[in-house]
């Protein structure tokens, strides 16, 4: 069984690779055989990442590169090619959340959290798509959540219509690209413990109001996603695409 979740051979880029989620689903591919692409905005921060992978013994690369910026994204994209011929799984991970009540909402953070989440990820399938239909096929998974499906009762009015952007997104291209043996699907866990979220998970009211949502009363860890993400990245997933996998505790099941 082990054989059809084997990436010995695959190139993977993961975006936002140098956060708590991205860093852990590059690590967990190359422990499944993957050559692992890093990218964020931030060098310095995906440089380590990229050194854990190339101690797992897998080749690594780290590139700098801001998802809503077009040029650099295909920028990025060619240096992938050129080094590894060949890109045969995207995750893109790179997202933002800016919370804050519906009524006091600025319009600018709006725009950030939509052209981040939304725009980002569509750049990206974009320009690694078109190296995906030229060799043959790829697999694609985007990073949605449960607010995409579910509302909040407080914080998620820009972030909760992005990931329901994501997930229309998703099975758009998986419908339109199928032709090509693409395969898009997404992820999309509940609240992930991770550095960014610590801050808003330490708020009483908060904690309380999320945790009554999950049936298995606990926060969702980024080693959590590893396996459904493996899974979308293999020969396993291989009549598997446009789905949204819930990584959620049973959060969508109430």
């Amino acid at each position: 069984m082990s054989v059809i979740f084997d990436l010995t051979g695959k190139v993977a880029i993961i975006t936002g690779g140098a956060g708590g989620i991205g860093e852990t689903l590059a690590i967990g591919l190359a422990q499944n055989g993957a050559d692992v692409v890093v990218t964020s905005r931030t060098l310095s921060k995906l440089e380590p990442v990229a050194e854990k992978i190339k101690k797992i013994g897998k080749k690594a690369m780290a590139i700098a590169c801001d998802v809503t910026d077009e040029k650099a994204v295909q920028q990025m994209v060619d240096r992938v090619v050129k080094k590894f011929s060949h890109i045969d799984i995207l995750v893109n991970v790179a997202g933002i959340i800016v919370r804050d009540d519906a009524e006091k909402f600025k319009i600018e953070d709006w725009q950030k959290v939509i052209t981040f989440n939304v725009t980002g990820t569509f750049i990206c399938c974009q320009a690694v798509g078109r190296e995906m239909i030229k060799q043959g096929g790829g697999k694609i998974i985007n990073t949605s959540s449960v607010r995409g499906k579910l509302g909040a009762a407080v914080g998620a009015s820009a972030y909760g219509p992005s990931k329901g952007a994501v997930d229309s997104l998703t099975k758009t291209l998986a419908t339109e690209w199928a032709k090509y043996k693409i395969y898009v699907n997404a992820v999309a866990p509940t609240l992930v413990e991770t550095d960014l979220t610590r801050a808003a998970l330490s708020n009483p009211e908060f904690y309380k109001a999320n945790m009554a949502r999950i049936p298995l009363k606990r926060w969702a860890n980024p080693e959590d996603i590893v396996g459904p993400v493996v899974f979308l990245a293999s020969k396993a997933s291989d009549f598997i695409t446009g789905q949204i996998i819930y990584v959620d505790g049973g959060t969508t099941s109430n």
